[in-house]
């Protein structure tokens, strides 16, 4: 049985958050007293796809310290690193936040959304019912092996350039330049654009 998140429901990956705290981050948010942006690659190839991917950009908009601003179309993708026809494709998309979390929260976050739709990790390139990977963090570049930064093959893959250009069209990948440049520079074989899908944004 696939989750689904909608705003008002409660998020079992979070403890309730008081109303005070609330307000503060929303008003720090508001004012954009240290807000960063981030961009957020989503991929789903088991279960309803579609609504896997919106229920993790409502989780994320409902995180604290957290505020969705744009949302891709959706692509569809080809497995990555697997056999022909040895999984269902990918429904693919990329979300641009704007937080005050750190990396290190952000990736916590977004563990536990992927934990909250039962993805599971037994074997390398295998199937998932989500996907939510921290593609870039402002200007941040960091080789950290919990979390690298940009991700490492941000720049090879058009599942994620392509639907960011989207959103984005001046956008430029930290340490790798413009995203417009580096997408002329991969192949798009098996990675279409879905326009008859369409992802929102949480209100």
């Amino acid at each position: 049985m696939t989750a689904s998140f909608t705003r008002g429901q409660s998020d079992p990956t979070v403890q309730p958050v008081p109303a005070s705290v609330v307000e503060r981050v929303d008003a720090a948010d508001t004012t954009l007293s240290n807000p960063r942006r981030a961009v957020i690659s989503l991929g789903s190839n088991l279960g309803n796809r579609l609504e896997t991917i919106q229920g993790a950009i409502d989780a994320l908009e409902d995180t604290p310290g957290v505020r969705v601003k744009a949302v891709s179309p959706v692509y569809e993708t080809e497995p990555w690193g697997v056999e022909p026809g040895s999984q269902p494709s990918y429904f693919n998309a990329v979300v641009v936040l704007r937080t005050t979390l750190p990396p290190s929260s952000l990736l916590e976050r977004a563990h536990a959304v992927e934990e909250a739709f039962h993805r599971v990790r037994d074997e390398r390139w295998g199937p998932r019912t989500i996907d939510v990977d921290i593609v870039a963090y402002a200007d941040v570049v960091s080789d950290d092996p919990v979390l690298t930064l940009p991700h490492p093959r941000a720049h090879e893959r058009a599942f994620v350039l392509a639907p960011w250009h989207d959103v984005d069209p001046e956008a430029q990948l930290p340490g790798h330049g413009a995203v417009a440049q580096l997408l002329t520079a991969v192949t798009s074989d098996g990675v279409a654009a879905r326009t008859d899908l369409e992802l929102r944004l949480p209100e």
